[in-house]
């Protein structure tokens, strides 16, 4: 079932059942304590413009505008 919503349930389950109901928080924690480089957040203006930038781009189809 590798590969399903119902298997990635299971892997969960697995995985909280062996190693502790904090499984995930652990390995996020770890991941976000090895990173040297520090993101968006060591550059507040550069996020700043990123998020303008995307927050610009629309999604919606462009519409004919009738008169």
């Amino acid at each position: 079932m590798a590969g399903t919503v119902k298997g990635g349930e299971a892997a969960a389950s697995t995985n909280k059942k062996k190693y502790g109901s904090n499984f995930y928080a652990i390995i996020g924690a770890k991941g976000g304590k090895k990173g040297k480089t520090g993101g968006f957040f060591a550059n507040r203006e550069l996020a700043r413009k990123a998020g303008q930038k995307g927050g610009k781009i629309s999604r919606r189809t462009k519409k004919a505008v009738v008169a």
